[in-house]
């Protein structure tokens, strides 16, 4: 059964087919952001049990990022152009099959090359769900969608944790990406019977591909060098090769932007300063809070002591004060405003973070870890859904999948950076299973996460507008 026709914008958020919406674009793009977080309680087991370096156990990290950055901006223009549902569901059924493959992966380097793969399906399905929720609702329920989007995700993120330290420990670390399946099958089902189908009519139907190929090499020129760098210790020929090819293709990338008739990443958004400052707040912002769990679950296993499970309940409560707050944080911002909790949310996470630096042997959770993760989970449930809110509300309705796509894109690529660059500057050497060398390299990185949430804080105060109608584009 189809889901009928609405009129765009149409939907009320209190309605029993508002409620399956938010059912479906949560589950969506929950099993999508839910997968790094698990896949980061697993590490030190799959090092084990495949035999994996830094910059393996990096590369299962990054080899999806990658795929997910570099390819947001063309399932947000996908489903522009061919239908926002529909391509939303190809994402879906694209991520449970490569899940099944890295499922059975029999090598570090077929599991790394299946999260790749992964990846693509995450791009397809992730802005699909914003951008559903940005064109069905009708405006004045639009900011509460957004902020129960945010916080309903805490839901399956606090679940995540537990799930996947409780499958590692228990069963093998294969089920992390076993479990998918049936969850991509609910959402199949709910999103075919209650989701309506939306589209840009005015959107051209030749697809920007190089555009696409150029911003894929150069995210992975600079990843990949930034990895090598880690695992070599030394810039050496192919780091700065690699690193330089990068930089030339993300130059290239941004010139045919310029020029083409039909650009991926439409250069006019940037010209609207909340749209462009509220992108610049989500990189340091984002690339921060990748930086601060990728180290944090990490560390607890290695340097703590603490269990799979144990780790992976550890950053719970952050999910738990997402799911009570945001909500309530997103229509806050409809109200006031979304300059003071992008400003003054991510400072609170700064502080969260510097309390974090602080783990070292056998460090008590109640005492050393929990009060950093509540003031952490504090700050961040007051930034988020009012950022995503900005983000979408400083575009045009007709381009919500590229301005969605556009959002994610620059969350995953800070993420994706994060996880390349972080292990170098903070000095983790050839192995994340070294106590010795990651205790020091934990509080260096939580102290650089700090500094990059108090730079997204000041991006927010000095850009984004202090009331809601001044955030939509003039023209």
């Amino acid at each position: 059964m189809t889901a009928p026709a609405e009129p765009a914008g149409a939907i009320v958020y209190a309605s029993a087919r508002g409620r399956w919406i938010l059912f479906a674009t949560v589950l969506g793009s929950a099993i999508a952001f839910i997968d790094a977080t698990v896949v980061t309680i697993a590490l030190p087991t799959i090092a084990q049990d495949l035999g994996a370096s830094t910059a393996d156990l990096q590369w299962t990290v990054n080899a999806y990022a990658l795929t997910l950055a570099a390819f947001l901006l063309l399932g947000g223009s996908l489903g522009d152009r061919f239908g926002r549902r529909r391509v939303f569901l190809v994402g879906i059924v694209w991520f449970a099959v490569a899940s099944l493959l890295c499922a059975v992966a029999p090598s570090i380097g077929v599991l790394n090359a299946a999260r790749a793969f992964q990846g693509v399906g995450g791009a397809l399905l992730t802005p699909g769900s914003l951008a559903i929720i940005q064109a069905t609702f009708r405006g004045s329920d639009r900011g509460r969608a957004i902020g129960a989007w945010s916080g309903l995700g805490g839901i399956a993120g606090a679940v995540a944790p537990f799930l996947g330290g409780w499958i590692v420990e228990v069963t093998t670390w294969r089920w992390i990406f076993g479990i998918n399946l049936p969850l991509a099958a609910v959402v199949v089902w709910v999103s075919v019977r209650h989701v309506p189908e939306s589209a840009d009519p005015t959107a051209v139907k030749r697809l920007d591909i190089a555009g696409t190929v150029l911003g894929a090499l150069g995210l992975a020129g600079l990843t990949y060098g930034f990895t090598v760098w880690t695992e070599r210790g030394t810039p050496d020929a192919l780091v700065l090769g690699t690193l330089a090819f990068g930089v030339l293709a993300m130059v290239a990338f941004v010139l045919v932007e310029s020029r083409a008739t039909a650009p991926l990443l439409p250069p006019a958004l940037f010209r609207w300063r909340p749209f462009a400052g509220t992108n610049a707040a989500t990189l340091l912002i984002y690339a921060a809070i990748s930086g601060l769990f990728f180290f944090l679950v990490v560390t607890l296993q290695v340097v703590a002591g603490y269990s799979p499970l144990a780790a992976g309940l550890a950053p719970l409560p952050v999910t738990v004060l997402m799911l009570l707050l945001s909500p309530r944080a997103g229509a806050l911002s409809t109200i006031m405003g979304p300059k003071i909790p992008m400003t003054v949310g991510p400072l609170v996470c700064a502080v969260g973070a510097v309390m974090l630096a602080g783990i070292g042997p056998d460090s008590p959770y109640l005492t050393h870890v929990l009060p950093g993760v509540l003031v952490f989970g504090l700050g961040l449930s007051a930034t988020v859904a009012p950022l995503t809110t900005t983000a979408l509300a400083a575009a045009p309705d007709h381009l919500a999948g590229v301005a969605s796509g556009v959002n994610n894109a620059v969350a995953r690529v800070a993420g994706l950076l994060a996880i390349a660059v972080l292990p170098l500057v903070a000095g983790v050497g050839s192995t994340l299973t070294d106590p010795t060398s990651l205790e020091p390299a934990n509080r260096v990185a939580m102290i650089v996460c700090a500094g990059l949430l108090a730079g997204g804080a000041v991006i927010s105060l000095l850009t984004v507008p202090s009331s809601t109608d001044a955030v939509r584009p003039t023209s």
